[in-house]
């Protein structure tokens, strides 16, 4: 064996020894009770330290994983984790829940957080606060919003969460609609007539009793006009003006987001009080 090739063997072997001499990482929570862990986590909580009490929630469930605590922490850090803007470990987290106890009446408000999440997915400071138009966005995540809404309102008509659940859907319906009204605008715009009829079509047929109706047969009217669809132009004209005239447009309205004062969306954005 060469001179070299000992001295390197020499060199790995006192770095190991070396290594095994380093104390590991102290972990503070090793001899934690669940209880311990469990009031800590929520101590975290309520102070805003989000990233801290995930921590602790997650030991709560790796360590105890049958306890009263492990069960109320998967709520809990899919609540972190939504205050955390981690939306997507928010939703498997409460998704968790559901699996483990779909008929358990705490459900209610996995489903009513997973819609929460859903619905202010991509938010940031200038949309809570700024005129931004929500139905402009892209719906995707809107729409599953009102699924979880609409899940809750029908497996739990009863839970304390399921009027403002309905109000929530109300208002993600009527921002649904006007996102068709933007899309068949544009295929104006373009000249896609026939795209654009078809889109108004959708918002009449799938969106009554919102304000975008009004605007979807003001758009038909258009389109079939320059479609030459003279028959279906004066039927969608006619609807219009029968509906204008017995007001009936404005029915189950909601407060667009975009029309609330700034001091109320800093109030709603600093969270001054509960979702």
């Amino acid at each position: 064996m060469s001179a070299p090739f000992r001295l390197w063997l020499l060199i790995l072997a006192l770095t190991l020894h070396g290594c095994s001499l380093l104390p590991d990482e102290e972990d503070e929570t090793r001899d934690w009770s669940a209880q311990k862990l469990f009031t800590e986590a929520n101590y975290a909580l309520n102070q805003g330290d989000y990233e801290e009490a995930i921590k602790y929630f997650e030991s709560l469930e790796a360590r105890y994983p049958f306890g009263v605590q492990a069960m109320q922490s998967q709520l809990s850090v899919a609540y972190a984790y939504y205050k955390y803007d981690e939306p997507d470990s928010a939703i498997a987290a409460a998704d968790r829940f559901l699996k483990l106890y779909p008929n358990h009446s705490a459900s209610a408000y996995a489903l009513y957080l997973k819609g929460l999440v859903n619905a202010n997915r991509g938010k940031g400071l200038f949309d809570r606060i700024l005129p931004v138009d929500p139905s402009q966005r892209d719906p995707g995540a809107a729409r599953d919003a009102f699924r979880d809404f609409a899940e809750l309102v029908r497996r739990f008509p009863d839970s304390s969460y399921s009027d403002d659940a309905r109000r929530r859907m109300l208002y993600l319906r009527h921002n649904l609609a006007r996102h068709e009204i933007h899309v068949a605008n544009y295929y104006m715009k373009r000249g896609a007539y026939l795209a654009a009829a078809n889109r108004a079509v959708y918002v009449v047929e799938n969106y009554q009793r919102t304000p975008a109706v009004r605007d979807a047969l003001v758009v038909m009217t258009d389109a079939y006009d320059r479609l030459g669809l003279t028959q279906l132009a004066d039927d969608a004209r006619r609807v219009l003006a029968l509906n204008d005239a017995q007001n009936t447009f404005d029915t189950d309205r909601a407060t667009p987001e975009d029309q609330k004062g700034w001091s109320r969306r800093a109030w709603e954005y600093l969270d001054l009080d509960t979702n």
